[in-house]
């Protein structure tokens, strides 16, 4: 599950300049092949010689798209998926991405079995005002069927220019509606909360993903939302990750000074641990995080840390998986890559990656739960965390 133009990727950085140097493709192609000789996370380059691609390709980059096709080619022997190129276009979205604007409709969506389903309709959007529902499945964009397409290929068709239309066909209750929609730029706030209706005493606080430049500012206004509250749900279902820095600072609230947080294994085996400070604001309450096989990276740094301590029991299903950090490396030409250059662990000296983090109370959804509005993974929560409120 992720929004519309959100990257799932762990990243080190909170925003990066775009190299506007203009160089000719072939150098573009030479300075890729030294920075991932240089930094790249693991030095045997995937137990290949790296020297091999600079021969293959020595003379015959004539373009920038030839440049793509090269540099894609040679990550891809990495046999790393978050190792990937980004032409002009993709590096200038990603900045965007940063500052938590998207251009487009405003949903939130999961592939299910194949198909895309709508998760949920961000507020004053544009899907908003066409009254498309959670649980409408998208059938085709701009007239081509989406059955089986990836999360980011959806993503990339149903994007556009600010103003212009992109028609979309969706599945409700067995009826096909055709719905076209004006994009326009919506301020995502990556960060929600309110305090619960029926109890006082239980807070909410979601966090859909760490990318944004914003959100530990909105963490921190959500935490004064819910302070009267005698304990928190902190939801990081389809949370696929982004900035180190957010995940350290949220983290930060909840674990004494000194503890680690996590550590960044580098190249070579360098070990850099990084650990709490101490902060003005210390989270000492009942904790239930919910977790699925979305939450990813930095949602896992954040919830592995609050497992290994027992602050906080983790609740629904095992995490995605990904315990590698990506820098993210500006080029000439208004591009750049996006760079694994180490892996983590949890503050116990778990790696997590392509395992996992367990809930310590496994709940799952349905389907039929998604598009009945019924998160039985949030009652299962507030049921909990009632019994570990004093």
């Amino acid at each position: 599950m992720k929004f519309f133009d959100i990257p799932i990727d762990f990243r080190t950085k909170f925003a990066t300049r775009t190299n506007t140097t203009i160089v000719p493709s072939q150098q573009l192609f030479n300075l890729t092949w030294r920075e991932i000789r240089d930094s790249y996370y693991d030095s045997s380059m995937n137990n290949q010689n790296w020297v091999r691609w600079k021969d293959r390709y020595r003379g015959k980059i004539n373009n920038d798209e030839d440049a793509k096709v090269a540099i894609a080619t040679m990550l891809e022997s990495l046999n790393d998926p978050y190792s990937n190129f980004m032409n002009k276009e993709e590096f200038a979205e990603q900045n965007i991405d940063i500052d938590s604007k998207v251009t487009g409709i405003g949903v939130n969506i999961a592939s299910i079995d194949g198909k895309i389903y709508i998760l949920g309709v961000i507020d004053g959007s544009p899907a908003q005002s066409a009254q498309i529902k959670v649980g409408d499945i998208i059938l085709k964009v701009n007239g081509v069927d989406v059955s089986g397409k990836s999360i980011s290929e959806v993503a990339s068709a149903v994007r556009g220019p600010v103003n212009s239309i992109v028609e979309i066909v969706i599945l409700r209750d067995n009826n096909k509606i055709t719905k076209s929609l004006k994009r326009k730029e919506i301020k995502v706030k990556t960060v929600k909360s309110f305090v619960d209706k029926e109890d006082s005493n239980l807070g909410y606080i979601q966090i859909s993903t760490f990318i944004g430049a914003s959100t530990a500012k909105e963490f921190v206004e959500a935490l004064e939302k819910t302070k009267d509250t005698k304990g928190l749900i902190l939801d990081l279902r389809g949370n696929p990750g982004g900035l180190l820095p957010n995940a350290v600072f949220i983290s930060n609230m909840f674990i004494e000074s000194g503890k680690e947080i996590v550590s960044i294994i580098g190249r070579n085996g360098y070990r850099n641990r990084i650990k709490a400070q101490n902060t003005q604001i210390n989270i000492n309450k009942p904790v239930i995080v919910l977790v699925d096989g979305a939450s990813a990276s930095a949602s896992e740094i954040l919830s592995g840390a609050l497992k290994d301590y027992h602050k906080a029991k983790i609740l629904g299903t095992k995490t995605y998986g990904k315990g590698m950090v990506q820098q993210i490396v500006p080029l000439p030409n208004g591009t750049g890559i996006n760079l694994t250059i180490a892996k983590y662990l949890t503050p116990n000296g778990t790696d997590i990656n392509k395992k996992g983090i367990e809930p310590d109370i496994k709940v799952e959804l349905t389907i039929d739960d998604i598009k009945n509005n019924n998160d039985k993974q949030l009652i299962a929560a507030k049921k909990e965390l009632k019994k570990m409120i004093k």
